[in-house]
C-alpha cells in the first residue's frame, strides 16, 4: 500500500506551471493561472517564450537585493491585499536555491508558496524510551487558527526556518515556542535525514526542504505550548502514530518525518513504506 503523505509529497504538475526566474537561476515555479496576475506589473516581470517554454523573470533592471526585494515587495502586498495570498505571517523568508547560498531576494513567508520558492524547515520527533516498556512519541494538534493544515496532527516541535536563524536556533526557538522544551534539552536534538516535498497546494507551491531531527524527551516531561499555534499534545504509541499515517491524520511534513524516525530506529518494517527513500533526494523537473 502506497502511503496517501508518499504521493501528496510529490504531487506535481510541472505543466501547468511557469518557471520563476530570477537572473541566471530558476528559483520557483507559478501556477500558469496566475500568471495573469502578474502582467499588471510589466515594469516588474518578463514574460518570455511561448505556451510550451513560457516563464516568468524578475526584471534584469533589478539587479540587487534590495531593488529585488523591494520590487517583489510590492507586488506582493498588492497580491496579499486582494486575497490572492493568504495567511500573512510577518516573516522574511529568503529566496535561494540552497541552505547555505547567499540570498537573490527577500520575501514575506506567505508569498513562498504563490511563487513557488524553494523554502526550509525543521521538523523534530519527541521521543520517550521508557527502560521497561515500548517506546512513545509525543504528537501535536496543530491549532485551528493555524493558516496552514489547521486542526491536523504533527509532529511535537515543527516550524520554518526564517532568515537570520540557523537550523540548532530555530530548533531552540521552536521548541520553547511550540512545547516548552528549555534550551538544555532542545540542544540535544540529534539529525535524522532531509526529506524533499514538491507539492501542489490551494495557495499555490510547496517546494521545501524539511531537516529531520530526533529529540529524547524525559518521561515525566510534558510539552505545553506557548504561543498558542497548539491545540494540544499527545503522547502515543507506535502503533496509533502509524494508524494516523496511514488515515492521513498527520500533515503530509510530519508523516514524512515521522516516518524516518520510524524506519531508522526499525521501529516498523521498511516493506510498510514504499516509495520513501526516493523522498530524500530532490525531486527532479527536467
Amino acid at each position: 500500500m502506497t502511503l496517501p503523505c508518499l504521493t501528496a509529497a510529490r504531487r506535481f504538475d510541472a505543466a501547468a506551471h511557469r518557471p520563476f526566474w530570477i537572473g541566471a537561476e530558476q528559483v520557483g515555479w507559478i501556477r500558469a493561472s496566475d500568471v495573469p496576475l502578474l502582467e499588471r506589473w510589466p515594469d516588474v516581470f518578463d514574460m518570455e517564450g511561448g505556451d510550451d517554454s513560457a516563464r516568468v523573470t524578475l526584471s534584469a533592471a533589478f539587479n540587487t537585493v534590495d531593488l529585488r526585494s523591494a520590487a517583489l515587495g510590492s507586488v506582493i502586498g498588492a497580491l496579499a491585499a486582494e486575497g490572492r495570498i493568504p495567511g500573512w505571517r510577518n516573516e522574511t523568508y529568503a529566496i535561494r536555491n540552497a541552505f547555505d547560498a547567499p540570498p537573490l531576494a527577500y520575501i514575506e513567508r506567505a508569498a513562498s508558496r504563490f511563487f513557488g520558492t524553494m523554502t526550509y524547515a525543521v521538523h523534530l520527533n519527541g521521543v520517550v524510551e521508557y527502560a521497561d516498556g515500548a517506546p512513545q512519541l509525543w504528537i501535536a494538534r496543530r491549532s485551528d487558527t493555524k493558516a496552514t493544515d489547521p486542526g491536523m496532527l504533527d509532529n511535537v516541535v515543527a516550524g520554518g526556518i526564517g532568515w537570520g536563524f540557523g537550523i540548532e536556533a530555530t530548533i531552540i526557538k521552536e521548541c520553547w515556542e511550540e512545547a516548552g522544551i528549555p534550551e538544555e534539552i532542545a540542544a540535544r536534538a540529534v539529525a535524522g535525514r532531509t526529506a524533499h516535498v514538491l507539492q501542489t497546494l490551494p495557495e499555490g507551491t510547496q517546494a521545501e526542504q524539511i531537516f529531520i531531527y530526533d529529540l529524547a524527551l524525559p518521561a515525566d516531561f510534558a510539552p505545553r505550548n506557548q504561543d498558542g499555534e497548539v491545540g494540544e499534545h499527545r503522547l502515543a504509541r507506535i502503533d496509533e502514530v502509524a494508524r494516523w499515517i496511514e488515515e492521513g491524520a498527520l500533515t503530509v511534513d510530519a508523516s514524512l518525518a515521522t516516518l524516518d524516525c520510524l524506519l531508522r530506529r526499525r521501529w516498523i518494517d521498511e516493506d510498510a513504506c514504499e516509495g520513501i527513500e526516493a523522498l530524500f533526494a530532490p525531486p527532479a523537473l527536467a
